[in-house]
């Protein structure tokens, strides 16, 4: 399940992340849930100001320095993987 904790630290993170607006460009389609029970797999995010509670640090920086592009979205269905990616499986440890 993917609980995300944004670091404000590039050091601690786990993975470093570029938002972007259009969905053509992203690797990850994201739903944000409102619950800890929603977050399933990649795509379907909780975010957690509690580090300890995360399985995932994140690190949002610029499209260069990223390994991860994602783009939010609406709906549970449109949350994914654009296709093969290697950090597939990287945010619901």
């Amino acid at each position: 399940m993917a609980r995300i904790y944004q670091s404000a630290s590039m050091g601690e993170a786990h993975i470093r992340v570029a938002l972007v607006h259009e969905r053509g460009v992203a690797d990850l389609l994201v739903h944000r849930v409102d619950s800890w029970g929603l977050a399933r797999g990649d795509a379907l995010w909780y975010i957690t100001k509690d580090k300890q509670d995360a399985t995932t640090w994140l690190f949002v920086t610029s499209l260069g320095m990223a390994e991860v592009k994602i783009c939010f979205v609406d709906n549970y269905s449109e949350a994914g993987w654009q296709g093969p990616h290697r950090c597939q499986g990287r945010f619901g440890r």
